[in-house]
């Protein structure tokens, strides 16, 4: 079974399959620890690709630690010529322009390149995609008071967002060589939803279902990313038919009670936290506890190892090295 496979294993609950693992950075960790860990653990593939110029930092350190996904980026668009009205208190009354970046070619290009030379899961990642993307132009806290002075605004907006992602998504869901999306949009807190129920439904959920409804026309799994406790929303997540949620953070949710209330419904990506163990544990914790939350979330399958978050500089170089061995070593249980 090659990397793809592992991973739509893990998607669809095979309880015997392996267990895929993707320990991702930060931008600052890649440029701390990216070339250690290509010449670390690289295999001479990837370090001539890096060398070449074939394979960036972050893709060559990734394909060196044996990730079984490997994160694409994508053409995407951008808010663009804000008005000044944008950044004050009162809600605007119109709604902001938007430019697209990125070359379809040179993604349709390194997606052919990957799958051709290296055994990975590829999927793309969209980041703020929707609920954030909203907030990104009017700031986090105008978006907060736009929600409750006018919401029929922010539905005109949220239905701007929808329609040019879904124009962009097509596009890129014809690339034959995807694997997955990954749609993130950040609706927690630490402590609680950033929202209410209600407003996300009201607002966010309908928006949420076309794109999912589109990943999947085209044969793609639907990954999700919110950090935060999210708790209040999971049923509405397994409605809308999420495959996979991605990160888990034990210091938010009770990640063991996921597993046993939606565990059948989809498959978990993340766990192990960025916020104690890795920054503050030793390797020797770092691999025990690596070990723990892969025995019990990997149960029945679906179940991705990986942080709780993506690893920064903070944690200790022998402490990504001792996940990264123990995810590993978990892999066949």
């Amino acid at each position: 079974m090659n990397k793809t496979e592992a991973v739509r294993s893990a998607l669809r609950f095979e309880p015997n399959g392996p267990v895929p693992y993707s320990v991702n950075l930060t931008a600052e960790a890649y440029e701390a620890y990216g070339k250690a860990l290509i010449e670390d653990f690289g295999t001479e593939q990837v370090k001539q690709d890096f060398g070449a110029g074939r394979l960036n930092l972050r893709e060559a350190a990734t394909l060196a630690i044996g990730n079984y996904i490997i994160y694409l980026d994508a053409p995407w668009w951008d808010w663009t010529n804000l008005p000044l009205e944008f950044q004050e208190e009162d809600t605007p009354q119109g709604l902001p322009d938007t430019i697209g970046r990125g070359s379809y070619e040179a993604f349709f290009e390194k997606a052919a390149y990957l799958k051709e030379h290296y055994d990975a899961y590829l999927l793309v990642t969209i980041w703020g995609s929707h609920w954030e993307k909203a907030y990104f132009s009017r700031g986090i806290e105008n978006f907060l008071y736009d929600l409750a002075a006018d919401p029929d605004w922010c539905q005109q907006l949220l239905d701007l967002i929808i329609r040019k992602n879904l124009v962009m998504l097509e596009n890129i869901l014809t690339c034959p060589n995807l694997d997955g999306i990954l749609l993130g949009s950040d609706w927690g807190t630490q402590n609680d939803l950033i929202m209410s129920p209600q407003c996300f439904r009201s607002l966010i959920k309908g928006g949420e279902k076309r794109e999912y409804d589109l990943i999947k026309k085209y044969g793609k799994n639907v990954f999700v990313h919110s950090c935060g406790n999210i708790t209040r929303i999971m049923e509405d997540l397994a409605e809308l038919g999420v495959e996979c949620l991605n990160p888990i953070q034990p210091e938010c949710m009770d990640i063991y009670r996921l597993k046993e209330q939606y565990g059948s419904k989809m498959a978990f990506y993340g766990g192990i936290s960025t916020q104690r163990v890795l920054p503050f544990g030793t390797p020797a914790e770092v691999e025990a506890e690596t070990r723990r939350v892969v025995q019990a979330m990997s149960k029945n399958g679906g179940f991705i190892t990986a942080p709780s978050q993506e690893i920064q500089e903070d944690v200790p170089y022998e402490n990504l090295c001792a996940l990264i061995r123990a995810a590993q070593a978990c892999v066949q249980r």
